[in-house]
């Protein structure tokens, strides 16, 4: 999602995006410029190679010639730990303003749309760093664009009055939709209490007032203070020339001037807690929570690794000390920590959402006593190894993508060095049981603890923190581990992608495609869908059909629930699964030699699952729990008031959608035996389509797969459900009230008669792309969000079910209750005005450009092309369909799309939701 706030599980979580200007390459007063080109090769560890340049710029280079796609990442070493008194959420609010535009880049949003980036591209502020992101297709052009369009913001942005203005309303919504979440609030409250001094107790958001009134001035010198070219770090992630790389950066940002003037370093410390503390909640909500917060160690420290080892030991599910003392006994529905690895001292947080039923005093106690007094001597040598292993097949997953790389990168030189990415791995594996006994005592104390619950308590003694360690000493003699395995270069354009691909039907029924080529780190993902049962066999299960595919990952004959993530984590490998009426799913992601283990592992799932009843009962209840809390979320009440507006169908049809109420009912219904029922009488392997994408031995992976499931017939046979959409159904309008919630909904749609077979579908695709679908550009973004300054996020969604034949189109924003009249006004006048004046030739040349360089972008990642492939078995169709369409698209004039969009656009016909707090919207 292109600038908007990614909201992590914790107050801590990154947020995002933004623009300002001086002049071309600007140099600062008393600065003196660097000599292009002249870098130096600084350290080399696995692939990555650090540089820097005489104007103090660090730079990493990370080739992937596998990938077909380039990040270019520019690492700000600002946060919100380095904000003064009515400065908070100044670094967040900068980030915001770096988007609206530079001197080298005025329309910032047209030039990422060129390059095929309006939708990769992307920030995030958190407390230690900004980042700045874009991904693109893997081009010389789009490798200096990307490298020069950095080096341009970090001087030459135009920080701009006018835009301020309109920008703060924008992040002032964010603020309010972080305010709707109970989990997020806790959380900041805990941290702001957790430290009396430290930044870390400010959330990366901000104060309201500060985030209202900050002076123009103060967020322009803010941005003089920190954009330096000393104070970055430049990652270059993918498939790119090296030597073209160098040059790229060399010249753009080799010409920006260092000041003369030395670059502020914090260095206030947070004194050792000296008695419990406590934080108390209470607003709106339907499902209690209990937190607690200890202070730990820096990132950079060696303790680091046996802290984040031990937290992970507390929640793993099911083996968790937490989650058995809590879950297993039904006293909560989920628990979950994090440690956070971070530049100064920071903190471990572990949260449990309380049971329905439960006293929220009740599971406090467990947790403290479970954290306090048991965890030292009860965590075992067993269970810090499958620690160990979830952590490091994390990398080893994370590894086998560059992109995902580069993120880590950014987010370890925020932490001091990169390097320690790889030196933290080095340091878990290490980790023994004396480790994480020795850190829960010192760390997980009474005197050391802050507890979040609707109810809390508090006292505490001091526990000295140790300060981070001399970076250097650490780092200047790390080799690190051997690199992984490179892959092909592999151009995802439709042609390329066909000549590939071998596809096959098993004797069983089993649609097969494989695409087997060499991928980095030897990975291999794969989707596999079965289909089964009919209209009939189906009538009232479709809340039963939901639970088969999680469940049958709970147990099954040769291996218990935790025996199966157990064997995943030994081969680094992932397997999930999904289920609904009449579709059974895995998603699966192995390497070269683990594949055939992997496959085995699922042929046991699919054929002997024990559909465990304890863990029947934890699922029911974390999902009856997900449904309550729907119950005051606007989002949620909004999507299902639009839903069963546009399917008007009987309450025993298998496309009834029920109220939230209803489905709460319908859950507590359920019995495991309905579940085990559908599944030995309709699941099979005659109706279905397997996909894998990656390195793999094509005959070996057909021949294994066919003795899985080659006989594996279902009792009852599978008939598709075919849906007849309400295409007729009358426009109108509901309000929904949600009390105490800051952020409202506007939510509109209808369905309507159109394939994607059909003549107009490319050009009604690209409409809509222009109308709402094209994020920053788009029509509706732009005028509510750039214009007014009225939302934070808004736009449409145009779609075609291939199958049954009918489309829908929507448009949705996010806004304060106060101004839902007026974003609903503004949408009517500007599908109005689109369907009046038409789409311009300028904007026809910029979708078509920016839509099918995304759709190149996204056959880049294995994961999203096994996708699409698994879909085309199932319709019977190649790449061939794709590439025609892309002609199409390409061939589209300005006349084609606006009889189109007036053709199948029409605004009478929205049935539009408001969902909100309006009653105090009004009192206000």
């Amino acid at each position: 999602m292109k600038r908007v706030a990614v909201v992590r599980r914790a107050f801590l979580a990154g947020l995002l995006l933004c623009g300002l200007a001086l002049s071309p390459w600007t140099a600062w007063a008393g600065g003196k410029a660097a000599e292009p080109g002249k870098w130096q090769k600084v350290a080399a560890v696995e692939g990555v190679t650090e540089y820097r340049l005489p104007n103090g710029v660090r730079f990493l280079l990370f080739p992937d010639p596998a990938s077909s796609k380039i990040t270019v990442n520019m690492t700000v070493l600002v946060g919100s730990r380095h904000e003064g008194y009515g400065e908070t959420g100044m670094a967040h609010l900068l980030e915001h303003m770096l988007f609206k535009g530079s001197r080298g880049f005025p329309n910032m949003d047209k030039a990422l749309q060129e390059h095929g980036a309006n939708k990769t591209a992307n920030a995030t502020t958190w407390l230690d760093r900004t980042n700045y992101f874009e991904t693109m297709s893997a081009t010389d052009k789009n490798l200096e664009f990307g490298i020069r369009f950095e080096a341009d913001r970090l001087v030459n942005a135009f920080i701009k009055r006018e835009d301020l203005v309109k920008e703060m309303t924008v992040v002032r919504n964010e603020f309010e939709q972080g305010e709707n979440s109970p989990d997020y609030v806790l959380s900041q409250r805990m941290m702001a209490v957790a430290y009396e001094w430290h930044n870390y107790g400010k959330a990366t958001i901000g104060n309201r007032s500060d985030i209202e009134r900050v002076p123009i001035d103060r967020l322009q010198a803010f941005y003089r203070k920190y954009y330096r070219p000393d104070n970055i770090v430049l990652i270059v992630a993918g498939k790119f020339d090296e030597g073209k790389a160098l040059d790229y950066i060399g010249k753009y940002f080799g010409a920006v001037q260092r000041p003369e003037r030395p670059l502020d370093r914090t260095y206030t410390d947070e004194p050792p807690q000296d008695g419990e503390r406590s934080a108390i909640l209470r607003r709106v909500g339907k499902v209690p929570l209990v937190g607690a917060i200890y202070h730990i160690p820096a990132g950079s420290d060696p303790e680091y690794g046996a802290v984040a080892v031990l937290n992970t030991a507390l929640v793993s599910e099911p083996a968790g000390l937490l989650y058995k003392a809590l879950v297993e006994t039904k006293k909560a529905s989920s628990v979950s920590g994090s440690s956070y690895a971070l530049h100064d001292p920071g903190v471990t947080e572990l949260t449990a959402t309380v049971g329905s039923g439960i006293a929220p005093e009740e599971v406090r106690d467990i947790m403290l006593d479970t954290l306090e007094k048991q965890a030292k001597a009860k965590i075992s040598a067993e269970e810090v190894e499958k620690a160990k292993r979830k952590i490091l097949a994390g990398y080893d997953r994370v590894l086998t993508r560059s992109t995902a790389v580069a993120s880590q990168l950014s987010e370890w030189s925020a932490a001091g060095d990169w390097r320690l990415f790889f030196l933290h791995r080095d340091r878990v594996a290490k980790v023994t049981l004396e480790d994480v006994r020795a850190a829960a005592g010192k760390y997980l104390r009474r005197t050391n603890r802050t507890l979040g619950v609707y109810y809390p308590t508090a006292e505490a003694t001091k526990t000295t923190i140790p300060q981070p360690p001399p970076i250097e000493q650490i780092v200047k003699d790390y080799k690190g581990g051997k690199s992984v395995a490179a892959g092909e270069a592999f151009d995802p354009t439709s042609a390329s992608i066909e000549a590939r691909v071998k596809r096959l039907t098993l004797p069983g029924g089993l649609k097969v495609a494989l695409l087997s080529k060499k991928t980095r780190g030897e990975a291999v993902v794969g989707q596999l869908s079965l289909r089964f049962g009919n209209p009939e066999s189906l009538k009232g299960q479709a809340m039963a059909a939901g639970f088969i595919g999680p469940l049958m990952m709970r147990g099954t004959q040769k291996r218990s629930y935790q025996e199966i993530q157990d064997q995943l984590d030994l081969l680094k490998a992932h397997l999930g699964a999904s289920s609904g009426a009449g579709r059974l799913a895995f998603g699966l992601q192995a390497k070269r030699d683990t594949l055939p283990k992997l496959l085995e592992l699922l042929g046991d799932v699919l054929r002997n699952p024990t559909f465990p009843d304890p863990e029947f009962g934890i699922m029911r209840r974390e999902d009856r729990q997900e449904l309550e809390k729907s119950l005051v979320e606007p989002r949620s009440l909004a999507v299902n008031a639009l839903r069963r507006h546009l399917n008007p169908y009987p309450p025993d049809s298998l496309f009834y959608v029920p109220t939230i109420p209803e489905s709460i009912k319908r859950l507590d219904a359920v019995t495991r035996d309905q579940v085990v029922k559908i599944y030995r009488e309709q699941i099979g392997a005659q109706a279905g389509e397997l996909v894998l994408v990656g390195d793999f031995d094509a005959d070996a992976t057909v021949k294994q797969v066919q003795a899985l499931v080659g006989d594996w017939k279902a009792q009852v046979p599978y008939q598709r459900a075919a849906k007849k959409a309400a295409t007729k159904t009358p426009g109108g309008f509901e309000e929904i009230l949600t009390p105490e919630k800051e952020n409202s909904v506007y939510l509109g749609g209808y369905l309507f008669d159109l394939s994607d077979t059909s003549p107009d579908y490319p050009a009604m695709r690209i409409g809509n792309y222009i109308t709402g679908a094209s994020g920053l550009n788009s029509r509706i973004f732009g005028r509510l969000r750039n214009e007014e300054g009225l939302v934070y996020g808004a736009g449409s969604s145009f779609g075609v079910d291939p199958r049954d034949h009918y489309a829908s189109f929507t448009v949705n924003a996010i806004t304060k209750p106060e101004n839902i009249g007026k974003v609903a006004k503004l949408v009517r006048e500007e599908l109005d005005r689109l369907l009046k004046d038409g789409v311009t030739q300028k904007e026809l040349d910029a979708a078509q450009a920016g839509f099918l360089q995304e759709q190149k972008v996204a056959r880049g990642s294995d994961g999203a092309l096994a996708g699409q492939l698994l879909e085309m078995l199932d319709l019977n169709r190649t790449y061939q369909f794709v590439a025609e369409q892309e002609d199409r698209v390409r061939a589209l004039t300005v006349a084609d799309v606006n009889r189109a969009l007036r053709a199948y656009l029409t605004p009478n016909r929205l049935f539009i939701v408001h969902a909100g707090d309006f009653k105090k919207a009004k009192r206000k």
